[in-house]
């Protein structure tokens, strides 16, 4: 099955509870201020090179603050072969707003 290339906070996170990956692209200070329980952060700088660290097996959804980091990151995962990458729409901004968990 083909995935979207974008998706809503609540439809992330009921993918997330079936068992994919949350990637986060933000900086280290940002996590530290707020973040999604589960997330691996990888800042997107470091994403090229730290890429072997993301299952090959799991679909990735990927957020940063407002969604355009991720977006980048989305693009470069799928042109490097990762095709189940998907960016959660407005990123951890939207996430919150729709209520769903963060740790601040």
């Amino acid at each position: 099955m083909d995935l979207p290339i974008e998706v809503s906070p609540q439809e992330a996170h009921a993918a997330l509870a079936g068992g994919a990956f949350l990637l986060d692209v933000r900086e280290p200070w940002e996590s530290q201020e707020r973040r999604i329980p589960g997330a691996v952060l990888i800042p997107l700088v470091e994403l090229r090179g730290r890429i072997g660290e993301l299952p090959e097996d799991r679909d990735i959804y990927v957020h940063c603050r407002v969604g355009g980091r991720s977006r980048r990151a989305v693009d470069y995962l799928r042109q490097a072969g990762r095709p189940r990458s998907v960016n959660v729409a407005g990123g951890i901004d939207a996430w919150e707003e729709a209520g769903l968990p963060v740790i601040r």
